[in-house]
């Protein structure tokens, strides 16, 4: 076998690992199913070890996917290095965080675009929004998704050259997390789920739905499973949301409408309020991670997000500071989404060659930044972290 399929083996046997266990998949989509079963490692540990040897030989795509793997698992056998470490060798980025001051310019150009559509800003701001959206029973979600995504697919396919087949399949989940939607599958079958506690739907979710999993994240794995059956790839071809194509995937499909439905008023309004949550969230995500206290977090995010609710709070506090994939992986948003948002205020030109070059291969940043020199740093320039809190009463 070579190098590179002896890694991909010691990853499905930590998979099969996990999965027995009762645990969460390393594998989120599988661009080249079909061998055998893969049989589980005996433990952690023993993953560890194998992926270590390879590492001790491997350069190049290989390699920064083996340092992603052992800082992940590294993490879940109880290390917990610096947050910039950790995601420098996961994600593959810096985790400098954004200025207060940029932070504040992308919350007023989401207050100009709420206040367009007759909105204001504070605890109605979610619900007054969604009411524009229009609303949806929940019911009608899969066939909504379904038309939407039938609709834009042409779109897509003529911005990014994908000629790659895909089958959807449209699930539900009652599961007590962060996730509303989530998508994996394996070669051209893809398979969305809907976590229904958490689901709002609207008419313009739909879309939205339909850009970020089934036409972002599936067709694009399905196109990257495609051309890894077809042709001897140099990357591993199993995508793991702790690895550096994480920020890529996560970063496109967030800021797809900017691309291709620039005149859709209320979707645009939803993606620029949806990118100033994310860089408050990376905001505590930092101070989580210099050991600032968990209320001091609470309040700076119930200032900035007056219609989050406590429950809300917690669920993203506890993903970024206390689980070893999510303080990895949440980092993938508001890295991966700011530098998107720039790419596609961006020269038409630039955008169209990583928008092809991100159906063929999953790119890493520091591929993005090789494709667009003249971008902004991914995962921040840096700058200071302030912490807002509440008016005293």
């Amino acid at each position: 076998m070579s190098l590179r399929e002896d890694v991909e083996a010691v990853l499905r046997a930590w998979n099969a690992y996990e999965i027995a266990q009762g645990g969460s998949p390393i594998i989120d989509f599988d661009c080249f199913p079909g061998g055998p079963e893969a049989e589980p490692v005996t433990d952690r540990l023993t993953a560890y070890r194998r992926l270590a040897a390879l590492r001790s030989v491997a350069d190049g795509p290989l390699a920064s996917r083996l340092d992603a793997d052992l800082a992940y698992l590294g993490a879940v056998l109880g290390e917990r290095p610096p947050l910039s470490d950790y995601i420098r060798a996961t994600q593959g980025c810096g985790a400098a965080g954004w200025p207060a001051e940029y932070v504040e310019e992308r919350a007023e150009m989401a207050r100009g675009a709420l206040a367009d559509l007759g909105i204001g800003w504070g605890p109605d701001t979610n619900s007054d929004l969604r009411q524009a959206e229009g609303l949806l029973d929940v019911q009608e979600a899969p066939d909504a998704i379904r038309q939407a995504a039938r609709e834009l697919e042409p779109v897509i396919r003529e911005a990014t050259g994908s000629t790659a087949p895909y089958r959807l399949t449209i699930e539900t989940a009652e599961i007590d997390a962060y996730w509303t939607y989530w998508l994996d599958g394996a070669g051209q079958d893809v398979r969305l789920r809907l976590n229904l506690p958490n689901v709002e739907f609207t008419q313009v979710g739909a879309r939205q739905f339909a850009l970020h999993e089934v036409l972002g994240h599936g067709l694009q794995s399905a196109s990257l499973a495609a051309r890894a059956a077809a042709e001897d790839v140099p990357w591993v071809r199993l995508l793991s949301i702790h690895a550096p194509q994480q920020v890529m995937l996560e970063g496109l499909a967030q800021a797809w409408p900017l691309f291709v439905l620039p005149d859709d008023k209320v979707l645009i309004t939803r993606v620029r309020l949806t990118h100033y949550t994310q860089l408050v969230l990376s905001q505590v995500h930092q101070a989580l991670n210099e050991e600032t206290p968990v209320i001091e977090c609470a309040d700076h995010l119930r200032v900035c997000v007056p219609w989050w609710s406590d429950k809300t709070i917690a669920g993203y506090l506890t993903d970024r500071g206390a689980d070893p994939v999510h303080r990895s992986y949440m980092w993938a948003y508001p890295a991966g989404f700011d530098w998107f948002v720039a790419l596609a205020e961006a020269d038409a030109k630039v955008s169209r060659e990583v928008l092809h070059a991100a159906y063929r291969e999953p790119l890493t940043p520091t591929d993005l930044a090789e494709l667009w020199p003249a971008g902004p740093p991914i995962g921040g320039p840096g700058g200071s972290l302030r912490l807002r809190k509440p008016p005293v009463s």
